[in-house]
């Protein structure tokens, strides 16, 4: 299994990276750490990262700007090989072109139910609120401070008697269990059938007049009352592959693909030289180029009229 390979940053005592490097000593934990980094040089996590093997890197941002410290760390994460980023305690706001590079791939923990008390503060303000539950949420991170996309919650009860503190302590217990499961999840979807069955519908039924039925037991797109111009498959007689097929030109194109790519592109089995598949589970797949070969594949089947009024709208 290849890992995802994972950076986190930190500005304390990195107990939430504690809990994602320990988790990742599994060995079917799908991902691992590739970096930990600091904006401070006496973070006390450094020193646990760094006694379990795993690379430190650490600089104070003070007398840099926001942008040129931002530059600095993407600069050492890209290094590292980094394939997501996992925010632990890391207390800067981070600027838009960092985040913009890192979109949909970097995460955070943040100690309140999300969207409830988005920033500091979040135990106090949940008491005194009187709610009967604080708790903490993973989410995907976004220039807006705590407002992307929640990934995953535990809720964790506020009793009789409870300080700021005291719900904290319980709270950080959850985060602990709750963070690596999130980012694992997060790190494989790329890879699950129906985060990918998701994607291609999305695109698929973008295009003009499509519509989705089962074909050869599998999801399938066509133009209305038409032809059919793509198939969905998963493990389709137990080939083991996630992959889109489209159209093709014929036997020549299919070699040509073949060749060029092996472990990406196959001949699907009882389809013939007319179509190609091209597999979705290799965790780096190109939803441009998945939409391109969704819009040839359509244009080979689609009537004139209505693939004339398509490259009409595509000239505006």
């Amino acid at each position: 299994m290849t890992k995802a390979k994972v950076a986190v940053l930190i500005s304390g005592a990195g107990t939430n990276m504690a809990a994602l490097l320990y988790a990742a000593k599994a060995a079917d934990c799908p991902y691992e750490l590739v970096l930990v980094a600091s904006n401070n040089p006496e973070a006390p996590g450094l020193a646990l990262a760094a006694g379990e093997g795993i690379a430190i890197w650490a600089q104070s941002h003070k007398g840099m700007s926001r942008a040129a410290f931002d530059a600095l760390v993407d600069e050492r994460l890209r290094a590292a090989g980094a394939d997501y980023v996992a925010l632990a305690g890391y207390m800067r706001i981070l600027s838009d072109d960092f985040v913009a590079g890192w979109t949909d791939r970097m995460l955070n923990i943040h100690p309140s139910l999300l969207p409830l008390y988005k920033g500091l503060d979040t135990h106090q303000r949940a008491i005194d609120a009187g709610d009967r539950f604080g708790g903490c949420s993973v989410h995907v991170v976004t220039p807006a401070l705590d407002d992307g996309p929640v990934l995953a919650q535990t809720p964790v009860a506020i009793v009789p008697g409870d300080t700021a503190e005291t719900l904290a302590e319980r709270v950080r217990f959850a985060e602990h269990q709750l963070y690596p499961a999130a980012l694992a999840a997060f790190v494989t979807r790329e890879r699950a059938p129906d985060w990918l069955l998701g994607r291609v519908r999305t695109l698929a039924m973008a295009l003009p007049e499509a519509d989705e039925v089962t074909s050869h037991g599998m999801p399938c797109f066509g133009i209305v009352k038409g032809k059919k111009f793509a198939y969905f498959t998963h493990d389709h007689h137990g080939d083991g592959k996630t992959a889109l097929l489209v159209k093709i030109s014929g036997a020549d194109e299919q070699a040509q693909l073949i060749e060029l790519d092996e472990a990406r592109y196959y001949r699907p089995a009882y389809f013939g030289d007319g179509w190609i598949g091209i597999r979705l589970d290799l965790g780096d797949t190109d939803w441009d180029a998945i939409g391109d070969w969704l819009r040839k594949s359509w244009l080979a089947i689609a009537p004139k009229k209505l693939a004339g009024l398509m490259g009409v709208a595509e000239e505006f």
